[in-house]
This record gives C-alpha cells, structure tokens and sequence, in this order.
C-alpha cells in the first residue's frame, strides 16, 4: 500500500525519500509525511495520562487520522527527561490492544514506539509495521533481528544518554558531526544484522541529550544530515527547548512548534511526529510548498 498523498503539486529534490515498512512503500517525496502522537502513558510531558485507557487511546488515534495523520506511532512508556523505566509486561499491557484494534481500523502504518525487542515483536505480530527505538536498537540486542525478520521499518533516533540521564550534562564537540558519525555507526549495524537499507529512517533527537543550543544548531544544519540519503523523521513537538525560547508552559508551544517545524520541512524533513495534526499539517503543507518550486499553473492569489 502507498501512503495516500492527495497534495502532488510539491516536488522534493531530495534522493531516496521512499520507505519500505512491511507491506506499506511510504513515499515522502512529494510531501512532508505527518506521524501523529499517541502515548498510552501516564507521565509524559504533554499528554500523559489522557489516554492511558486503550479506549481513549483509540478513540485519539482515530481522530488524529480524520484530521490527516499519514502515520500513528504509539508509546507505552515515556522517555522525557527523568522519566522511569516501564515494565515490560505493563508496556505490553498498554500497547497491543491498542495496535491490534487500529490495525483493524485504519490502512495506515502504525509505528510502536518502544525499545523492547519481546513489545516490539508483539505489535509487528498485531498489525504494527514501524519500529520507532529511542536507543537506535542499543538497549535490546535482539531487537535488531526481530525487526530484520519482520521487514518492519525502523527509526533509528541519536539520544546521548538515557532518558534517565541525557538531559545532565550532555556535551558535543560538534553536534552536526556526531550525530552524522552516530547514524553512520547506527545504519551499517541495523545492515549488518539484515535490515535493509530502505527500511530505515533517521531522527536526530531533538531534546534527547541536547542542551537548547545544540537543539538550535541541529535545528539550523538540519539538512547536512541529508548526506545519509535516509528520510529524516523530526520530533520537535512542545519540546522543552521550544518552551525556553519562547516562554511558555507545555500547554501553549503550540506556534513556537509551528515555526520549528516549518524551519525543519525548509531544512529536509520528511517526516514530522506531532501531537497537534490538524494545525501542523498546514504548517507542512505550507512550507514545502514555499521551499520547492510550485508546478501548477498560474494561479491567482
């Protein structure tokens, strides 16, 4: 299946922007794909709690599709800065009713956020055909084998440190380098285990190990990430970083995330996870359109 892309008019000039996940070709050259935020948690930073009950959780999921979310990514357990491990046995209790109604629900992929290989296997056994690891498949050494079986897509993110940790000092010589070196080292070992190339996509962790300027500086050489010739995937939504710069509670980034991710669709992104879909889809749509030339006819306006 073909992730539905109704708006054609934007032309990515960007190579490989083209995802295999298990039965879905997801195909982001035209547009910016929207990856729409469900977290079956109790603490996360924004919406923790609120869908906590599988129920609800589905109920947002099938929202966040009518208001056009190309993909869902569900998360059992938060990784914000200080956050506590989730059990394996809870995680699994959280997520795969969840996974296992939506896939009978919607077409669209359906991305499970975890770093556990057994929750991971379960959802890609329920309908899941995403693998969004925070660790980039470091913290379970057989997660990298499940997903190769599957022929799952995977997310592999940079985070310096644990969720536990990253955010006490994180330090980078040069940010933009090492995240580079990072996804160099995280992709020849996803191939090396069996993963295919054109199953994977790179999120660079905007505020996992990050201090707000190296946020900024990520944020601002963006594209030279580009070189990997992988989708970039960005997670800017409501982030602390956004908070600090523009003054706000969690509850009120929703425009400084707005110009985030319209800088981040300029700088290459492909892929934008967002809580806030039906707002952030204009926010997409319109920066892509002004940052790649425009093919329809002269158009009024």
């Amino acid at each position: 299946m073909v992730v539905s892309l109704q708006q054609t008019s934007v032309q990515s000039s960007q190579p490989e922007q083209w995802l295999i996940a298990r039965g879905h070709d997801i195909d982001c050259r035209a547009r910016p794909l929207i990856m729409g935020v469900v977290n079956v948690t109790a603490d996360s930073f924004y919406d923790g709690g609120r869908y906590l009950i599988p129920e609800r959780a589905i109920a947002h999921a099938m929202e966040l599709v009518a208001q056009g979310a190309d993909l869902i990514d569900i998360g059992g357990e938060s990784t914000r800065p200080g956050s506590h491990p989730v059990g394996e046995q809870d995680e699994l209790d959280r997520v795969i009713p969840v996974v296992r109604e939506l896939a009978r629900l919607i077409s669209i992929p359906i991305s499970v956020d975890t770093t556990k290989s057994r929750v991971a296997q379960y959802a890609l056994d329920h309908g899941a055909s995403i693998i969004n690891d925070v660790s980039a498949m470091r913290q379970d050494p057989a997660m990298a084998s499940v997903i190769a079986r599957s022929g799952a897509a995977v997310v592999l993110m940079h985070m310096q440190g644990t969720p536990q940790t990253m955010q006490l000092a994180p330090h980078y010589s040069d940010v933009l380098t090492e995240v580079v070196q990072f996804f160099e080292e995280r992709m020849q070992a996803a191939m090396n285990a069996g993963i295919a190339r054109t199953n994977i996509m790179l999120d660079p962790g905007f505020g996992f190990g990050k201090l707000v300027f190296h946020n900024l500086e990520l944020l601002r050489g963006l594209s030279s990430l580009l070189v990997l010739d992988r989708p970039l995937l960005i997670g800017l939504s409501r982030k602390a970083f956004i908070g600090k710069i523009v003054g706000e509670p969690v509850e009120r980034r929703e425009w400084g995330t707005a110009a985030a991710v319209a800088i981040a669709v300029d700088r290459g992104a492909r892929i934008i996870r967002v809580h806030d879909v039906d707002m952030m889809k204009d926010v997409v749509k319109m920066a892509a359109a002004s940052s790649h030339s425009w093919p329809s006819s002269r158009e009024e306006g």
